[in-house]
């Protein structure tokens, strides 16, 4: 098949470009004339020079396509919402038209777990926290989290387009692990551990997921897909300090032990946002306001529509990651250094669909 994928120079995109490749694709690769083409340096792919904010460069993109996999993303920290808007919501709107005048048999839009907005919290302080899944819809404050905002009206977009008679499928893959990672080589949770800049931890949890089930749940939603739903595509549910450690350890260094209450990280997202403009923190400071929240979700949705295997350990994806950084200078290399091997998470962690993992 003659495929196009946006954001093709990142994370996600240069991966799910190899696997397309590898799977005996015509791959075009949408990106800007400015983006780094590392990750696609070794690739046999069509490129295609454009932007998802010029209408015109998609439609010529889109000629003789038969599927679309629309993984491109404003990446950086959201200091200009209008930006983040006119890429993420105007951008995929100008794609679905072109997609649907140039005949598009099907459109794989790639989402995130944050366009779902933030977990219900328990009935009680001792319940187990609340699973989200792909019923959940947006319940938090735009001006609080501009990114997880922008991602569900571009969701709308594409369920407007579905309405229009497009046949579009929807991943929402939650936090993603993995190599390959160019444009978060400061800001990546592996690099903070191993360079001690996250001082400290918090209360919550999120799910996090190993970057090749990512993209096998991309090349799911393209064979098995329904038209119109969504999926998420997760790994396993665990604690912020849990996740934090888990890296420290396989990349053997020290993680940090301070623990800082939610509330008292939440009330400096104001000040953290001020100061982002001047300064590189360790986070984004959006991010502040989602502290203590447990992002935990059930991917039972996925397991059973998608015919996904089981996920992958976690500790592979960040030994993966970790190397990758080592090998493009964003870490030091320390070939003394013990790093662990993969390991069946335990089961305090959970897996996605709320049991505990084998």
């Amino acid at each position: 098949m003659k495929i196009l994928v946006t954001g093709a120079s990142g994370f996600i995109g240069s991966a799910l470009c190899r696997a397309l490749v590898n799977a005996g694709h015509h791959v075009r690769a949408f990106h800007r004339a400015s983006s780094s083409l590392k990750c696609l340096s070794d690739l046999p792919v069509e490129h295609a020079i454009g932007d998802l904010t010029q209408p015109d460069t998609l439609s010529a993109a889109v000629q003789d396509i038969e599927v679309i996999f629309h993984a491109a993303a404003l990446m950086g920290r959201a200091r200009d919402p209008g930006r983040l808007y006119s890429v993420t919501v105007e951008g995929t709107r100008s794609l679905l038209k072109a997609a649907r005048q140039a005949g598009v048999k099907r459109f794989i839009h790639t989402s995130s777990i944050a366009a779902l907005g933030v977990p219900e919290e328990p009935p009680h302080r001792q319940s187990p926290p609340r699973l989200m899944d792909e019923n959940h819809t947006w319940n938090f404050s735009p001006q609080r989290w501009h990114y997880g905002y922008a991602k569900y009206l571009a969701e709308l977009e594409v369920q407007r387009a579905v309405a229009q008679g497009l046949d579009a499928v929807i991943v929402n893959p939650t936090i993603v692990i993995g190599a390959g990672d160019l444009y978060r080589t400061t800001s990546s949770y592996i690099v903070q551990v191993a360079l001690r800049k996250l001082p400290v931890l918090t209360r919550g949890g999120l799910n996090v997921v190993h970057l090749n089930d990512v993209i096998d749940g991309h090349l799911a939603a393209l064979s098995y897909g329904k038209r119109g739903e969504r999926y998420i595509l997760g790994g396993f549910n665990m604690t912020i300090a849990h996740f934090i450690r888990t890296i420290a350890e396989t990349i053997g260094v020290q993680p940090p032990t301070v623990i800082v209450p939610p509330g008292l990280i939440r009330t400096l997202a104001r000040p953290a946002a001020w100061l982002q403009a001047f300064l590189t923190l360790p986070v984004d400071s959006s991010t502040l306001n989602l502290a203590g929240y447990y992002f935990y979700v059930s991917t039972q949705k996925a397991q059973q529509e998608l015919n996904l295997a089981p996920p992958r350990p976690i500790e592979d994806a960040i030994l993966q990651a970790y190397r990758w950084f080592q090998e493009t200078g964003a870490l030091p290399l320390n070939p003394e250094k013990q790093l662990k091997t993969k390991k069946t998470p335990p089961p305090e962690q959970g897996g996605s669909n709320g049991k505990p993992t084998p």
